[in-house]
């Protein structure tokens, strides 16, 4: 089992760090230095351990605080996988961006990740209804507070790894850094990325490109799910710390320490009208 894996299921269940040690043995310091990304290849017994744990599908969840918002509830499920049908358009890992680009629709919609090809339909009008709410928000607050921040909407290439084999289209991104872009492009990765979930996205954005954006660079990652009307924000700039909020929050932009805040029950509101 990879550590990225072991992620997915900590934040599944609950687990704190502290709990992770006291049911496997390793020192607390260990567990944080693995689950932050510091430590790169954990010892072979020390896997064994953690695999031990993981593995338990017996093992009970643990709601912490970071699940409050939902008292009661378990914690947020972030790894889900399509049992309808498979998304993926081919399989064999050797396309490139020159096949993205050739193979995309009208739309200009697709993405690429480790040379499979994914489709990328229109989104519903309520999934850009979302989008465009918080990507105005996020404007206003940068045209009022200058800087070199800009916003952006997909369609939008990101070259996360700087390769030719990963190319993802954010619904929402903030790049600080303009020297990142280059022929029109994003060529690594931004500051912010917001996901707004859908059916055919849902596995994708949870789980293949949660790993990406936290190995490339993202500093923080929102995923927006409109189905059970919560926001999973990860933290990656601060150990990958995760917080759980609802549609009625008001939410702190962290890349900007909380200064930006962004309060969806608006946006939630204008959401359930179109869905009605």
């Amino acid at each position: 089992m990879k550590i990225e894996e072991m992620k997915a299921i900590k934040a599944e269940r609950g687990y704190s760090n502290k709990h992770i040690s006291e049911k496997t043995g390793i020192p607390l310091g260990t567990v944080r230095k693995i689950f932050s990304g510091e430590t790169k290849q954990p010892r072979f017994e020390t896997m064994q351990a953690l695999e031990k744990l993981f593995n338990d599908p017996h093992a009970p969840s643990y709601p912490g605080p970071v699940y409050d918002f939902y008292p009661g509830q378990p914690p947020v499920l972030v790894k889900e996988r399509n049992t309808v049908e498979d998304y993926r358009v081919y399989k064999d890992g050797t396309y490139t961006a020159s096949d993205l680009d050739r193979l995309r629709g009208d739309n200009g919609r697709g993405e690429l990740i480790d040379g499979v090809l994914f489709n990328m339909a229109s989104p519903p009008v309520s999934h850009q209804l979302i989008q465009t709410e918080l990507v105005t928000h996020l404007t206003n607050y940068v045209k009022s507070n200058g800087g070199n921040c800009l916003p952006l909407t997909c369609p939008l290439d990101v070259h996360i790894e700087k390769d030719d084999k990963t190319v993802l289209q954010p619904d929402i991104l903030v790049l600080c850094d303009r020297g990142l872009i280059r022929d029109g492009i994003v060529w690594g990765g931004p500051d912010l990325v917001i996901e707004i979930l859908s059916p055919s996205t849902r596995d994708r954005d949870l789980i293949d490109k949660l790993y990406k954006y936290q190995n490339g660079g993202v500093r923080e990652y929102w995923i927006v799910d409109p189905a059970k009307e919560r926001i999973i924000v990860y933290d990656f700039a601060h150990g990958g710390l995760i917080r759980l909020h609802s549609f009625q929050d008001s939410i702190p932009v962290g890349i900007w320490d909380g200064d930006c805040v962004i309060d969806f029950a608006p946006i939630a509101s204008e959401f359930r009208s179109l869905e009605e």
